[in-house]
């Protein structure tokens, strides 16, 4: 079960820097919006780290 953990751990790292280099400082605050919004069940914060992310995407596309 530990390794199960640290592996998702890892993979979690693995994208939040993804995000970063790809989208800069604001793909990071997106998602963490994001994050906190699902983790807390809150409609409002998890809407808006989800339209940042949208802005993002279609700003590199």
């Amino acid at each position: 079960m530990p390794i199960i953990a640290i592996a998702i751990a890892a993979l979690a790292i693995l994208f939040e820097q993804l995000i970063q280099w790809k989208y800069g400082p604001l793909g990071i605050i997106a998602f963490v919006i994001l994050t906190i919004g699902l983790k807390a069940k809150n409609t409002w914060f998890s809407s808006i780290g989800a339209v940042l992310i949208v802005a993002l995407l279609a700003q590199s596309g």
